[in-house]
C-alpha cells in the first residue's frame, strides 16, 4: 500500500462520521466536514491527471493554458498527426454517409485509434516520470529555476495529454461507443 492511501486510511479512521455519533452536532458537523475534504483531496492525489492539474493550479500555472498564456492549439509536435487524423476521419464520415461497410470504416477507425493511443501511454509515462522529478525537486529544495523547468514541460504534457484524450473521444464518437 502506498503512502498516499496509508495516510488516507489512517485519517479517515480519524475522522469518519461514525465515530462521532455520540458527539455534539457541531462536532458530528465538523466531522463530516473533514471527511469530504479528505475523499476529495485523495480523489484528486491518486489519479496522475487531477494530480496534476491539481499542482499546476497551485502554482499558478492554468492546465488548459499554454506558456504564451493563450487558449491550448494543438501542440506544434502533435500537429502532423491532427491533421492526418483531421483528415482520416473526414474521408470515414464520406464512406458511412455512401453507406460504405461497417467492418470496413470501423477497421479505418480502430487503425487511426493506435499510433493516438500509442502517444497517450508515452505521456501517461512522461508525467510519472515529471511528477516523480518535481516530487524530488521539492523534497531536496531544488531551486526555483530548476521546479518552474519541470512545471512548465508538466503544464506542456498536460496539454498534449489533454489533446489526446480529445483526439481518442472523437474517434470513440465516430465508433458510436
Amino acid at each position: 500500500m502506498n503512502d498516499l492511501e496509508q495516510r488516507y486510511r489512517a485519517l479517515s479512521r480519524q475522522f469518519h462520521p461514525d465515530y462521532f455519533y455520540n458527539a455534539t452536532p457541531a462536532e458530528r458537523r465538523a466531522s463530516l466536514e473533514r471527511s469530504s475534504y479528505l475523499n476529495d483531496a485523495y480523489r484528486t492525489l491518486k489519479s496522475q491527471g487531477t494530480r496534476v492539474e491539481y499542482l499546476l493550479k497551485l502554482e499558478g500555472l492554468d492546465a488548459g493554458e499554454s506558456k504564451s498564456g493563450g487558449r491550448a492549439a494543438p501542440p506544434p509536435s502533435m500537429l502532423e498527426e491532427v491533421f492526418s487524423l483531421n483528415e482520416e476521419l473526414d474521408e470515414i464520415r464520406d464512406m458511412r454517409a455512401r453507406g460504405g461497410p461497417e467492418t470496413e470504416w470501423r477497421g479505418r477507425l480502430e487503425r487511426a485509434r493506435q499510433p493516438i493511443e500509442s502517444k497517450r501511454v508515452e505521456h501517461e509515462g512522461q508525467l510519472a516520470e515529471l511528477s516523480s522529478r518535481w516530487d524530488a525537486a521539492v523534497d531536496s529544495g531544488a531551486a526555483a529555476a530548476e521546479r518552474r523547468e519541470i512545471l512548465d514541460a508538466l503544464q506542456e504534457r498536460f496539454l498534449e495529454r489533454n489533446y489526446i484524450g480529445n483526439l481518442l473521444s472523437g474517434i470513440e464518437r465516430e465508433l458510436g461507443t
